[in-house]
């Protein structure tokens, strides 16, 4: 198989260029695709057609990490419009948002100290849901008929605020477990 390094992953996976996804149909591709390209199946290659072959493994890796995670996934759209999130240099947010990060932080901080591991674990699941919610709208800026990149670029912005939460919360809860 001789993969086009020029074609986006998500022609490489037979995919729909969109933020929502078929996850299945997603894996199937990257299953079969892989089949195909995996290094393995030219061991006895010469040596440029075994350097091919990891080169092409390596791109359909790299595509499927890329599209299975949502906030990979929407980055990459966004890349392909031409959008720079700006995730290193924008920080700006809504005043509200900011105070929601503020308290999310001050509920980590108290429960940590109190050393209540429930109370992170639920704390867990709100934040896994209010980034359930955040993917929906990044669905509706990307997916839409007129895509509303500038509004996805601040969305993604906001995952990245969020995840980071989220680490914050597993290693609150391993630092109490452990």
């Amino acid at each position: 198989m001789t993969l086009d390094f020029k074609q986006d992953f998500f022609a490489l996976f037979g995919q729909p260029r969109r933020f929502g996804l078929d996850a299945a149909a997603l894996d199937a591709a990257y299953r079969a695709i892989a089949a195909e390209v995996h290094p393995d199946r030219y061991a006895s290659a010469p040596d440029s057609e075994r350097r091919l072959a990891l080169m092409h493994a390596t791109r359909v890796n790299e595509g499927y990490q890329t599209l299975r995670q949502p906030l990979a996934r929407a980055r990459y759209l966004l890349q392909l419009a031409g959008i720079d999130t700006q995730e290193e240099t924008n920080t700006s947010m809504p005043a509200e948002f900011l105070m929601e990060q503020m308290e999310w932080r001050e509920a980590i901080a108290d429960a940590r100290a109190g050393s209540h591991v429930e109370q992170l674990e639920k704390l867990a699941r709100e934040l896994a849901g209010d980034l359930k919610s955040l993917e929906a709208e990044l669905t509706e800026a990307l997916d839409s008929a007129d895509p509303d990149l500038d509004g996805a670029a601040q969305l993604v912005r906001k995952w990245r605020f969020m995840e980071k939460l989220d680490q914050e919360i597993g290693d609150a809860i391993e630092a109490l477990l452990y």
